[in-house]
C-alpha cells in the first residue's frame, strides 16, 4: 500500500488492509508534499484499519491526532529546506532563533516553491500503521531528524498537557503557537486521554535519521475475547471433522516408536493402495527433486527418511480429511498452500542444508500453515451455519462470526486443529505463528521464520505485499539484504513451481 502522492484522487484498497491485519504486517503510507487528497486518504486508510479491528470508538479522536503529527512532520520538513535556503544552522541556537522569526510567513507565502523542494530533496513524510500481539501501532516518520532545542520543545508541551483537564482550559492557557508542537500536541495527548490512553501511550524518538512519532493501543477486549470465545465454539464444533485413517494412524505409532524397522513402516503404507499412490506421487514430484523416479515406498523411505516420510503422511492425511469435510474446496486456497510448500521445501534446501529436521519438516509446515483457513473453505454450509447458531447463543455480535470466518484468527483456530489431530509440536507452533515468527519458541523459530518468509514471497509476487512489509528479522536470518536479492529469489521459486 506504499504510496506516492497523485493528482489524482487514491482508490482505497480494503483488500491489503484486511490482509494486513490478518499476517501482522505493516501498512505504509509515503508522500514528499501531503496533499489535501493524500491526507485524506491517510484518514480513509486509518478509519478502515479501526473498522476491521472492532475500533471504531476511536476513530474521530485518532484522525485528530493522525492529523497533527503527519502536520507537524511536513512542516518539520519544510523548516530543513527552509535553513538551508536562508544558509541558517538549525543547529545553532541564534541562526534557529533567527530564521523562525520568519519561517512561517515566508514559507506559507510561497509554500508550492518549498514544497517542490522538499520533494527534489527526497524528504518524506510516512504513516505506518500496524497490529500485533493484541495491540495497534501508529507511527508518522521524517527524514528530518528533531534537533535537541526541538525534542526538548516537544517534551516540555508533553509534561505541560499534563495540567490540563480540557481542552478549553488548554487553549485559555497556552500563548507559545509559533510552532505546530504547540497547542496541537497538548490538544492531542488529551484527545488520547479521552480514549483511555495516557502519555505513555505516546512516544517520540529519533532513529537512522528518522523523527519517529509512534501511538500504541490496546486492541479492544471485548473483541479479543469475541474472537477468543467464537475460535473455541469452532473448535468444540470439529468432531464433525473425521479422524485421520487408521492406516495412517497404525504407521505413525511405527515411526514413533524407536525400535520399529524400515521395512516394517514400507509394508504399513503400502498395505493402503490409495496410500501408497498418494505418497509416491509426492515423492516424485518436482518438489523433492529426486535424481531417478521411486517406485515403492521401501525406496522412498531409504531416499526420503524416517521424519520425511512422516511429514509426507500428515501432508497427504491432512488434505484428504481437509477434503472429507462435505463443501467444495476453494482452489485458491489450496493453490496457495502448494505453492508455500513447494517454497518452504526449497528454501530449506538452501538456506538450512546443515539441518535435516527442518528440510524434512518445511513441506508439510508449508502446506498446513493456513489449515484455519482451509477449514472454513472447505467446510460444508451446515457446518458454518452451526458455528454461526453457537455465536448467537453466546451472544457474539454478526460482526465476530464474520471477522471468524473470514480468517482473522486462522492461526490459533488452525493450531487448535492440529492440536486435535495429535500433530508433532512443531507443526501446530508453525500454523500459530506463522504470520509472527518472533513469538515461536526458540526451537522452532527458524523453520517458522522459513515458512513466513515462503507465505510473504507467494503474497510478494502477485503484488499484494511490499518488500517493506517483510520482517527485518527474517531478511536478516536469511542473509536477504535487499529487495534485489529478494526479487530474485522470488522470481526463481515462481518460475521453478510454475514447472512443477
Amino acid at each position: 500500500m506504499q504510496q506516492e502522492q497523485k493528482k489524482q484522487k487514491v482508490s482505497l484498497d480494503n483488500s491489503k488492509i484486511k490482509m494486513a491485519i490478518r499476517a501482522g504486517i505493516p501498512l505504509s503510507i509515503t508522500t514528499y508534499t501531503l496533499p489535501r487528497e493524500m491526507a485524506d486518504y491517510m484518514e480513509q486508510v486509518l478509519t478502515s484499519f479501526l473498522s476491521e479491528l472492532g475500533q471504531e470508538h476511536m476513530g474521530s479522536y485518532l484522525r485528530y491526532c493522525l492529523n497533527e503529527l503527519v502536520t507537524n512532520a511536513k512542516k518539520a520538513n519544510t523548516k530543513r529546506i527552509y535553513f538551508k535556503e536562508k544558509n541558517l544552522n538549525l543547529f545553532d541556537d541564534s541562526d534557529y532563533e533567527l530564521g523562525m522569526k520568519t519561517f512561517k510567513e515566508e514559507t506559507l507565502g510561497n509554500i508550492r516553491h518549498y514544497l517542490a523542494l522538499q520533494k527534489l530533496t527526497g524528504l518524506y513524510v510516512k504513516l505506518i500503521l500496524q497490529t500485533r500481539n493484541n495491540r495497534i501501532k501508529i507511527e508518522v516518520r521524517n527524514n528530518s531528524e528533531l534537533t535537541f532545542r526541538e525534542y526538548k520543545r516537544m517534551h516540555d508541551k508533553l509534561s505541560r498537557a499534563q495540567q490540563y483537564t480540557s481542552v478549553d482550559q488548554a487553549m485559555s492557557q497556552v500563548v507559545d503557537l509559533s510552532e505546530g508542537a504547540g497547542l496541537g500536541i497538548i490538544i492531542m495527548i488529551l484527545m488520547l486521554e479521552k480514549i483511555g490512553l495516557t502519555e505513555e501511550n505516546f512516544q517520540i524518538l529519533c532513529e537512522n535519521g528518522e523523527t519517529i512519532t509512534r501511538i500504541i493501543l490496546p486492541i479492544n477486549e471485548k473483541t479479543q475475547r469475541g474472537l477468543s470465545l467464537a475460535s473455541h465454539e469452532f473448535i468444540k464444533l470439529i468432531d464433525e471433522i473425521p479422524q485421520f485413517p487408521e492406516s495412517i494412524i497404525r504407521v505413525n505409532r511405527l515411526i514413533n516408536n524407536s525400535g520399529t524397522k524400515m521395512s516394517e513402516i514400507a509394508m504399513a503404507i503400502s498395505s493402503d493402495v490409495s496410500l501408497t499412490t498418494d505418497l509416491l506421487r509426492l515423492v516424485n514430484s518436482v518438489t523433492f527433486a529426486l535424481a531417478s523416479p521411486c517406485r515403492s515406498i521401501a525406496d522412498a523411505v531409504k531416499l526420503v527418511g524416517i521424519r520425511g516420510i512422516k511429514s509426507m503422511l500428515l501432508s497427504v492425511g491432512s488434505v484428504n480429511q481437509l477434503n472429507a469435510l462435505g463443501g467444495d474446496s476453494q482452489k485458491i486456497l489450496w493453490t496457495h498452500a502448494y505453492r508455500v510448500a513447494f517454497y518452504s521445501y526449497n528454501l530449506a534446501r538452501n538456506f538450512c542444508a546443515n539441518e535435516r529436521d527442518i528440510i524434512d519438516d518445511s513441506y508439510v509446515c508449508g502446506l498446513l500453515h493456513d489449515m484455519g483457513k482451509l477449514v472454513f473453505a472447505t467446510a460444508h454450509p451446515d457446518f458454518v451455519q452451526s458455528v454461526g447458531d453457537i455465536c448467537k447463543q453466546r451472544n457474539l455480535s454478526p460482526e465476530i462470526f464474520e471477522k471468524l470466518l473470514a480468517g482473522v484468527n486462522h492461526s490459533e483456530v488452525g493450531a487448535l486443529i492440529a492440536e486435535k489431530w495429535n500433530f508433532p509440536e512443531v507443526i501446530v507452533s508453525v500454523i500459530r505463528h506463522h504470520h509472527e515468527p518472533d513469538m515461536a519458541s526458540p526451537t522452532n523459530k527458524k523453520i517458522t521464520s522459513l515458512v513466513y518468509l515462503a507465505d510473504m514471497l507467494s503474497h510478494y509476487e502477485t503484488h499484494e505485499v511490499d518488500y517493506y512489509q517483510f520482517d527485518l528479522d527474517v531478511l536478516k536470518l536469511f542473509g536477504i539484504g535487499s529487495e534485489n536479492q529478494l526479487r530474485k529469489i522470488s522470481d526463481k521459486l515462481s518460475a521453478a513451481f510454475v514447472e512443477e
